[in-house]
């Protein structure tokens, strides 16, 4: 699929991400990614840095496979999906979509 601008692909990966499992899944690696940078920043060890997109899209990849049952929008639009990824983050945190 094409987007013209972030704001539509955000409103397409929303629809990626309705089975609440999979959102929950999302927001824990999205959590552990962080954690896992200010980590390696902290203790200065460049090798947490190697875990954090393991983890990340460990946790995502399992949401899409086993519970929302379709394909990962990271496949096609890598960035946009990890920007995603951060917005739907943030908006969890701040109680905008349910956890």
């Amino acid at each position: 699929m094409q987007f013209d601008n972030f704001s539509d692909f955000y409103a397409y990966y929303l629809t990626q991400h309705r089975n609440r499992t999979s959102r929950r899944l999302h927001v824990i690696g999205t959590g552990c990614v962080i954690a896992l940078v200010l980590s390696a920043l902290l203790t200065l060890n460049p090798w947490l840095l190697l875990l954090a997109p393991l983890v990340g899209y460990g946790f995502a990849w399992t949401g899409h496979f086993a519970f929302e049952k379709n394909k990962p929008a990271t496949f096609g639009h890598p960035v946009w999906s990890l920007r995603s990824d951060f917005v739907m983050f943030g908006q969890v945190l701040r109680g905008r979509l349910p956890f």
